[in-house]
């Protein structure tokens, strides 16, 4: 039986409370369809040029991903990115690492992180003795850099940090974080995941870092502005010495990829128009949003990803029940922040429909 996934159940269990609301006869009179603005998916979907490399490789859907397409894939990547090849591991790596750091000697450990946050790699490591140290963020939802950097100790194996942040859509200031990450890579490992990082305006990429031969790996995914989240792929920009090892112990493993992966990330990277326009269609969403939560009051985030997070003045249990009786599945709440919601941005209509029903429900 395969494995499943956080996220997968959190859709699964989100889905089937919409449904039971549903048959209770509390559906949205309006017979819409059922909007998911939870898991921050690009709602605009793959490149053109994504689509057409997806349908020329299915009839290969019977083969498992080949070496050579991978190579030319990790060229690709390492060109774009301006480092060695070798610093290229293939893959949604992050559950993996966490293992990898959990069993990789001394044993057990730990990893420094912002609460909340995005807890695969955290998560994946605690069953091989991997403790999370959880980090608050400061006042303005962003990561606590000065706190985070206290909290490294000789036991830490890593600090893992998202910018701009999930759930709170905060990017640090560009020259403070480059600086942080510098300092603290020092002590210890730094992973920066910039899942979000395309559909921000002001964070810039820590590959700098990298490149320069600093304790500092960057996380990069294909699922978010790139739409491809049903065919998981991304890869890491590791220091050497991290690169080697990870090889060694199999990562970026053409065959646990994919063909059909491989292909269409890569004809996506190809095609930074379409990049481009979905990040200035998220972006016009983003703010019509933002503009309607000040309409209305409600305290929120200065996202820089896609989504919007702000504070609620009703019980959120409340608000999501509402929003479902509406077809809309909200995202869970993100501990200890359990009176703020985060909402996707979806596509212009979409974002009209979520715009109707904040005002239904707060405008009061």
């Amino acid at each position: 039986m395969s494995q499943i996934t956080k996220r997968q159940l959190f859709s699964f269990t989100a889905s089937a409370a919409l449904l039971a609301s549903v048959s209770r006869g509390q559906a949205a009179t309006s017979r819409q369809p059922v909007l998911e603005v939870a898991l921050n998916e690009n709602p605009f979907g793959p490149s053109p040029k994504a689509e057409r490399a997806l349908a020329a490789q299915l009839k290969n859907a019977n083969r498992y991903g080949d070496s050579v397409s991978a190579d030319q894939f990790v060229e690709q990547i390492a060109k774009l990115e301006n480092v060695a090849p070798e610093q290229v591991i293939l893959g949604e790596l992050l559950e993996l690492l966490g293992l990898f750091l959990a069993s990789s000697k001394p044993l057990g450990g730990t990893i420094v992180y912002s609460k909340p946050g995005y807890m695969a790699l955290v998560d994946a490591g605690k069953p091989a003795g991997l403790t999370g140290v959880g980090v608050p963020l400061d006042a303005s939802l962003r990561n606590d850099l000065p706190a985070l950097a206290k909290a490294i100790t000789p036991e830490t194996k890593a600090l893992y940090l998202v910018n701009p942040h999930n759930p709170s859509g905060t990017a640090s200031p560009p020259d403070v974080f480059e600086a942080f990450l510098r300092e603290t890579s020092r002590k210890t490992l730094v992973i920066v995941d910039e899942a979000y990082l395309e559909y921000a305006s002001t964070a810039r990429s820590a590959v700098s870092l990298t490149r320069q031969g600093e304790n500092v790996a960057v996380f990069r995914t294909f699922d978010k502005i790139h739409g491809l989240a049903g065919l998981p792929i991304g890869y890491l920009l590791a220091p050497r010495p991290l690169a080697a090892a990870l090889r060694d112990a199999g990562f970026g493993n053409p065959h646990g990829i994919g063909r059909l992966a491989i292909s269409a990330a890569s004809a996506s990277l190809e095609d930074q128009s379409w990049t481009r326009s979905v990040h200035d269609r998220i972006a016009a969403g983003r703010a019509r949003l933002t503009n309607t939560l000040d309409s209305l009051h409600l305290k929120h985030t200065e996202s820089e990803a896609n989504f919007v997070f702000f504070q609620s003045p009703q019980p959120v249990a409340d608000v999501r029940d509402r929003f479902a009786k509406l077809g809309i599945v909200m995202a869970r709440p993100f501990a200890p922040l359990n009176d703020w919601l985060r909402i996707s941005v979806g596509t212009e209509p979409e974002v009209t429909r979520v715009i109707a029903a904040l005002k239904q429900i707060f405008a009061a």
